[in-house]
């Protein structure tokens, strides 16, 4: 798969490539295949891309949109194009983790769990910080209706779907009262990724939702107290001890690094 490899008719057929979803357009689902190939290791950094001329021909479409769709790794800082050496794979370093394909295939291949961890904790830290803001900063109204969500909580805990949706709707409305956009940009796009993956949205018993109540009642008392240092750090508490409670104890949680 790399010039190492060998002919290029090899390194083609090499690449496991996912079969065509008619509803997808055909640039959408070759950078989607490209990026799991990368992002699962069957090509690694260091590795070039096959010539265009097999390549579109493996996933049956033209060079101009074989062209479009390395020009979006290129932007999402997965591969890079030169002259005499072709398309090569990036280092991880290099990669635009926070873009939604790129993250979606990091989460989808990580046995050990490790990017999830890392997710928590990055999340944690960005809605602990919101939390802060809003402490220092909301107004009766804003309090009454993070109220009303904690309400809704509280009435819901035989009502798993109702839970949930009150549980996102909750941080969602602590980011959203801090006024920071971007971390607020950050944090949502962080959580609706993981709660994409079947191994962080897992079945847990009642108790872990009545814990996840008084972790948000604990949040929302800190919150309403206007006590900026304990809303951080109970917020932080929270996310991070709630991927704790369901994560599997057979992940590790480590990973090689590229």
């Amino acid at each position: 798969m790399t010039e190492r490899d060998g002919a290029d008719d090899q390194m083609t057929g090499a690449l496991s490539l996912p079969l065509r979803t008619p509803a997808k357009r055909l640039g959408v689902v070759v950078v989607e295949a490209l990026v799991d190939l990368i992002v699962s290791g069957q090509l690694e950094p260091g590795d070039t891309l096959p010539p265009e001329l097999p390549l579109g021909q493996q996933f049956g479409v033209s060079r101009t949109v074989l062209r479009e769709s390395i020009k979006k790794l290129e932007e999402k800082g997965l591969v890079t194009v030169s002259q005499g050496r072709g398309t090569v794979v990036q280092p991880t370093r290099s990669w635009n983790m926070l873009d939604r394909v790129v993250l979606e295939a990091l989460i989808a291949h990580d046995r050990s769990l490790g990017v999830l961890d890392e997710l928590t904790v990055v999340r944690a830290q960005l809605e602990s910080a919101m939390a802060r803001e809003t402490a220092a900063t909301r107004s009766p109204a804003e309090l009454e209706a993070l109220r009303g969500i904690l309400e809704e909580m509280r009435t819901s805990l035989d009502d798993v779907p109702r839970f949930l949706a009150a549980d996102v709707a909750f941080h969602e409305t602590v980011m959203a009262l801090s006024h920071n956009r971007l971390a607020e940009s950050i944090a949502r796009s962080l959580f609706e990724r993981a709660r994409e993956s079947s191994r962080y949205s897992v079945d847990v018993p009642a108790t872990f939702h009545e814990q996840t109540l008084q972790e948000h009642e604990q949040v929302f008392a800190a919150i309403a107290a206007g006590s900026a240092d304990e809303a951080a750090s109970t917020m932080l508490a929270h996310i991070v001890d709630a991927w704790t409670r369901r994560r599997p104890a057979d992940h590790r949680g480590t990973k090689a690094a590229k």
